[in-house]
């Protein structure tokens, strides 16, 4: 991983997109700090389009995409896409599943957490669990003492013996049934709301992320970009983050914001 003040000031300048994870890496010891809603708010005025991609329950998806400063969010880890159409008022809300599939689909995922939560001691369940569609979220450290990694791999262990696809963040193992995940959604939304195919166009966006379910996304984009604490899960990663930041979470992702804004002033 190559420091980001590596990137050139020419590619910055061809960027028209942001997309960033949210936990860890806007957030700093699970709280989102003035200074990156700020960022945020700084890149959209300076003309780039900002998108939270995120394994965060659709409850919280609805707020996001209505009072946060972006152009969407991508939620549960690529189920779907929210995007507020602000001069409408309305919400399209796109989901990669229809509803019955993700009524079943939930079923089985209920019979899974109660699986784990009976075989790994100090797992529990997501407390954002009752707001969410499609996936399990499990708990190793959010709000329960942590867990250790023989713990966690136990409890993706279970859940991929029931058949689920699994990805483990800064603080949830997430399981779901389908065939999606947090870059294909973002292909349906760049070319549904940002009107781009990102096959074509993918220099001309940026991924920032901090953790192991954020590797399709480091893996696709050229411009991929881990905030410090990315490096606890190193091994953890197929391919790691081109960039690396200086800053932890939320300072990472205003580091990097800063630096972007300040080409593009230069050239303003």
């Amino acid at each position: 991983m190559k420091p980001l003040a590596e990137l050139s000031d020419d590619a910055g300048r061809r960027l028209i997109g942001v997309f960033t994870d949210i936990d860890d890496t806007l957030t700093i010891d699970g709280q989102l700090p003035a200074a990156s809603y700020n960022a945020m708010e700084r890149l959209r005025d300076s003309g780039l389009a900002v998108v939270p991609i995120t394994g965060r329950p659709a409850g919280w998806c609805d707020l996001i995409a209505r009072l946060w400063p972006v152009d969407g969010v991508i939620g549960e880890n690529g189920a779907f896409y929210f995007h507020y159409d602000r001069g409408n008022r309305k919400m399209r809300r796109y989901y990669a599943d229809d509803v019955a599939s993700r009524h079943h689909n939930c079923e089985r995922l209920t019979a899974l957490g109660d699986a784990v939560i009976s075989a790994v001691p100090g797992a529990s369940i997501s407390a954002d669990q009752a707001y969410r569609e499609t996936d399990l979220a499990i708990d190793f450290c959010e709000d329960v003492t942590p867990l250790d990694e023989q713990a966690i791999a136990q409890i993706v262990a279970i859940l991929k013996e029931g058949g689920a696809t699994v990805k483990v963040s800064s603080i949830h193992v997430n399981a779901w049934f389908g065939n999606y995940d947090k870059l294909s959604m973002t292909r349906r939304f760049a070319r549904d709301v940002l009107g781009f195919d990102i096959d074509a166009t993918e220099q001309r966006f940026i991924f920032i992320g901090d953790s192991p379910n954020d590797g399709p996304m480091f893996s696709f984009f050229s411009h991929s970009v881990g905030v410090a604490n990315v490096s606890a899960f190193a091994d953890q990663l197929e391919l790691p983050p081109t960039y690396i930041t200086i800053g932890h979470g939320g300072a990472g992702f205003t580091e990097m914001a800063n630096m972007l804004v300040a080409i593009r002033e230069v050239d303003g």
